[in-house]
């Protein structure tokens, strides 16, 4: 879990800062800034189940009790359901608006009559990136928008420029991802690399590849293709026009 780092230094202190009596969940906040600053504290709210407060820091879900005297890490299951109920939150405190991803900033490859979307933040360095795109040649009716996102190494920038700059984009990511083509030749032009690492880092897409679907729900890591099929079967279209490159 990321947000473990806010706590690294100030775990301890936080027990014992936080007032028995705070049960107003300003209170908490408040408390909960005095020992980790650095944290980006989203919101705070009553949970339903066990008393718990929900803490949302730096997109991460955690929990502290009613007075403030414990702080809890980890996952809600409802064992009756057999629903991670913190898994869900997280994908709904994650959302991003598909209709205002920045599409000219992706390259588009378009499979059959293109009519299912979805978005990858993926870096050409990225072994899980490549089995997923393997995958993905077997979906058909889909229209995938791949934004270069090279946070790997240095030579994924270097790759990821000669994919930009190529002719043909599409068919260069593709080779490379599929074939092991090394992508080379021109990368001398304009590219929207450093912006989709921006936009990435702001929306904490941490790792590739990261997929987000039409109604908004990101996924990080390669999906098995039957767990694709169905997420990508019950996401929603917003019915949005997008940009082409």
């Amino acid at each position: 879990m990321r947000f473990a780092r806010y706590f690294a230094a100030a775990a301890a202190a936080l027990l014992v800062a936080l007032p028995a009596a705070a049960q107003d969940m300003d209170k908490i906040k408040a408390e909960l800034k005095k020992v980790v600053s650095d944290a980006p504290i989203e919101s705070i709210r009553k949970t339903p189940y066990a008393g718990l407060y929900e803490v949302v820091v730096g997109g991460e879900v955690v929990y502290t009790d009613e007075k403030g005297s414990f702080l809890f890490l980890g996952n809600i299951i409802d064992i009756n359901n057999k629903e991670n109920l913190t898994e869900t939150r997280m994908r709904q405190v994650n959302k991003i608006d598909f209709a205002a991803l920045p599409f000219d900033r992706a390259i588009k490859i378009v499979r059959g009559n293109g009519s299912r979307k979805i978005a990858i933040f993926e870096d050409p360095n990225c072994g899980y990136c490549k089995r997923f795109e393997r995958d993905l040649q077997g979906v058909n009716d889909i229209t995938v928008y791949v934004f270069l996102y090279p946070i790997l190494s240095a030579d994924s920038v270097e790759k990821a420029k000669a994919i930009w700059c190529s002719k043909e984009p599409g068919k260069m990511w593709m080779d490379t991802m599929t074939k092991e083509v090394v992508p080379s030749g021109d990368k001398s032009c304009p590219t929207p690399l450093d912006q989709n690492v921006a936009y990435g880092r702001d929306k904490k897409i941490n790792g590739t590849p990261t997929i987000i679907f039409e109604d908004g729900e990101r996924v990080p890591g390669a999906m098995k293709l039957a767990d694709f099929e169905k997420k990508l079967a019950a996401a929603k279209s917003p019915n949005a026009k997008v940009s082409q490159r």
